[in-house]
């Protein structure tokens, strides 16, 4: 198995229209924080799985707290929810827009460990989709069994082997909000979403780098 890269990256995806209230926000909430403040510009999940999330799904190693309660990361771009979102065809996807206006907001893992640290700010990750059953008895807050995770799969582009497919949707949690100037780089597919990215962040604000990526798509 592939050990940890030297400087493991995040990522976050969601729809182009939702960037001005995260910028006007200071960062990006969880969706339990989300719900209470009526509901995303534009929604690119599932609502089945988000109101397990939300209502269901336990993060074990922080009592008292559900799944819904964090801000999601994979450890990779090009996720396996990012291809459903491409093929579309899935019956309970009710976004239906493509993956163009997609975009992936990148963080360095490590210094978003350091900062939730130093913020005394819950954490964790999961081997697998956060959003199964079987995960609750998976998450961690060690940064030691980070190791753990199936970095192979992970970084694979082909995964329609199951192990390959469960590893690849491992997930990175962070509590309540993540922060705006966490995010070092965004990437999208297209010029035109890039285009509308650079014009939705004001020139006096904390400005990440902001890039055409295609092979980060289907």
């Amino acid at each position: 198995m592939a050990p940890i890269p030297v400087n493991p990256t995040i990522y976050h995806i969601t729809h182009v229209d939702n960037l001005p209230s995260i910028i006007a926000d200071g960062g990006l909430f969880s969706d339990a924080a989300i719900a209470s403040r009526g509901g995303p510009a534009a929604m690119v999940g599932i609502s089945k799985i988000k109101r397990r999330r939300l209502e269901e799904l336990n993060v074990r190693c922080h009592p008292g707290t559900k799944v819904g309660e964090y801000v999601p990361f994979y450890f990779c771009p090009r996720s396996v929810m990012l291809y459903m979102i491409y093929r579309g065809n899935d019956p309970e996807l009710e976004y239906h827009g493509g993956q163009s206006p997609v975009m992936h907001l990148e963080a360095n893992l490590n210094q978003v460990i350091k900062w939730a640290n130093e913020q005394n700010r819950r954490w964790a990750f999961s081997p697998s989709n956060a959003g199964a059953y079987y995960a609750q008895t998976q998450f961690q807050a060690d940064v030691n069994r980070l190791a753990d995770l199936n970095w192979d799969a992970i970084a694979a582009t082909e995964w329609r082997n199951a192990v390959l497919k469960e590893g690849k949707q491992a997930e990175f949690l962070i509590y309540g909000f993540f922060p705006w100037h966490l995010v070092e780089r965004i990437g999208v597919q297209c010029e035109q979403t890039w285009r509308s990215v650079v014009r939705a962040i004001p020139d006096a604000t904390y400005r990440p780098h902001v890039q055409v990526i295609r092979e980060w798509y289907y």
